[in-house]
């Protein structure tokens, strides 16, 4: 380890990035699917070793530590989130004549600009840095609040959160329960950095095993704590509810062409109502986002079907896209929830309130039409005003949520009466048998143990399931299968704790970190 340490603290220029970037692509091994959750306790500690080298000779004589800090985490986040988020591509192949071009802006423009807050995260962690074991809560404490910047200034984008490491596995998923995500950060950091205490500190031959053993405790508390969570969990069911979702795996091709639209929904109707397991009354059935290649109000014929082949007591719950006229006379599309009864009247609607940049509107449309990119501008929506939740017939209450709308902790709810339950429709299909739709799925279980409310997921080629408030999945389909899936609606239990204290864990733990790199120096001025 001493080798190892010296080595990476006097790399120099482009091996040095070479390193950085290279551990920050192995750590990225730790997110779902892979969960190689290990590979975090060699790569972050290289990280630590980067900054204590990170320090350049200005002309003037003066030492320049912001700079180099910033640069190792620029190129440790940069493959961090290069490797991570590589299937980002995916979705430009889908209509390749069109956005093939702007792949390579979205693969490697993406990571780029992600990586702006782990260079951040460094830079301030050197202001605080010294050659002890303090160094790692500096780093915790930057790099937690970096991961909360990045999910939530902008559009926000918390996709492959390093907290994400601590939810391998049913046992350790449930630390979500107390800590939430945002806490999570600042843990992991404590936890997979921890070793690089292991090797002696500058011109010193001390060795500081404190931080590691505690490591050692809250792996095992957090692991401890998952195992006594779900010993006493007992499951129970919304009576007389039973969730059906269709997963429907309709190609790319099929699925957006109106000339289809009859096969598109001979396909639900099939998958919907086997011979095997017909529809009974009280049976909720969910269709996954954007589920028609037309706007359905639209379509009054269409609509009659859905209503004659649902039997009576029936509900459909199904992703669309509406289409109205703004007040100036052009088309506005939006893309919503419907809750359909058995006689086939939309009873209520969600529009999606939170889309996603570059894929469902632009930024800056002005400029981007202006530098050319129309095939961008001419595809937006129009966001819906506000979260809401929406009721089943029977009173039973569902938190609305489209596509990446579950990723976003403490921010799945709107201000209505907490709800029976979330329910995430999405369509994975842009990204192909790739991480991605596997990512998307862990992140909206965690949402489900964060809130206490069970997950009802559709999704067009997969993950869909039906998920318990311990995020133990009672029923789901594969990625790229075409399949239905039952299950009864798991009940929810009581609030968490994070779900009632949100932000507070979150202020706490990145203030307690940042607190202790100072009181080195405090015990310094006390002593003095």
């Amino acid at each position: 380890m001493d080798r190892l340490a010296n080595a990476v603290i006097l790399s120099w220029g482009w091996r040095r990035r070479g390193i950085a970037f290279g551990g920050g692509a192995l750590s990225a091994l730790a997110m779902p699917p892979v969960f190689a959750f290990p590979i975090l306790w060699i790569t972050l500690p290289v990280f630590v070793w980067l900054i204590d080298g990170a320090l350049d000779q200005e002309p003037n004589g003066r030492v320049n530590r912001f700079g180099p800090a910033f640069s190792c985490g620029w190129w440790f986040g940069f493959g961090y989130f290069l490797i991570g988020l590589w299937w980002v591509g995916g979705a430009f192949l889908v209509e390749g004549d069109t956005f093939i071009l702007l792949m390579p802006i979205a693969v490697l423009g993406l990571p780029a600009l992600l990586a702006l807050f782990w260079g951040l995260a460094a830079a301030v962690a050197q202001l605080m840095w010294s050659e002890d074991w303090r160094r790692i809560f500096a780093l915790a404490a930057t790099l937690g609040a970096a991961e909360w910047l990045r999910g939530n200034i902008l559009s926000g984008f918390p996709w492959n959160a390093i907290g994400y490491s601590l939810t391998a596995g049913e046992v350790l998923m449930q630390s979500a329960a107390p800590l939430g995500l945002y806490a999570l950060n600042v843990i992991a950091v404590l936890v997979f950095a921890a070793p690089a205490t292991l090797a002696p500190a500058a011109g010193t031959e001390r060795r500081h095993i404190a931080l590691p053993s505690l490591a050692i405790v809250l792996m095992a508390a957090l692991g401890l704590h998952g195992v006594l969570r779900l010993a006493y969990a007992e499951p129970t069911a919304v009576p007389d509810v039973t969730i059906r979702v269709v997963q429907p795996d309709i190609p790319h091709p099929t699925k957006w062409q109106p000339d289809k639209a009859d096969e598109v929904l001979e396909t639900f109707f099939r998958l919907s109502n086997p011979e095997a397991a017909p529809l009974e009354a009280g049976t909720v059935l969910v269709w996954p986002e954007s589920a028609f290649p037309f706007p359905l109000t639209q379509e009054p014929a269409r609509l009659a079907a859905i209503a004659e082949f649902l039997p009576q007591g029936t509900t459909l719950v199904t992703g669309a896209y509406r289409e109205e006229t703004g007040s100036e006379g052009q088309s506005q599309f939006y893309n919503a929830i419907y809750v359909i009864g058995d006689d086939g009247t939309i009873q209520q609607a969600y529009d999606k309130v939170h889309l996603v940049p570059f894929g469902e509107y632009v930024p800056a449309a002005g400029l981007a039409e202006w530098l050319g990119l129309r095939q961008l501008v001419d595809r937006g929506f129009v966001p819906g005003p506000h979260r809401r939740a929406l009721s089943l017939p029977d009173g039973t209450t569902f938190a609305p949520l489209i596509c990446y709308e579950i990723i976003f902790p403490g921010a799945v709810l709107g201000e209505d009466e907490r709800p029976n339950f979330l329910l995430n429709v999405t369509n994975d299909g842009w990204f192909g048998r790739t991480t991605g739709p596997h990512q998307h799925f862990h992140q909206a279980r965690v949402r489900a143990i964060e809130e206490g409310l069970p997950l009802v997921r559709a999704a067009n080629t997969g993950i869909s399931a039906i998920v318990d408030p311990y995020g133990r999945m009672l029923a789901h389909g594969r990625l790229g299968q075409s399949t239905m899936i039952e299950a009864a609606l798991p009940a929810a239990i009581d609030p968490p704790f994070y779900a009632q204290w949100r932000m507070l864990l979150v202020i706490l733990s990145i203030a307690v970190c940042m607190l202790i790199p100072f009181t080195k120096n405090l015990y310094r001025a006390s002593a003095l």
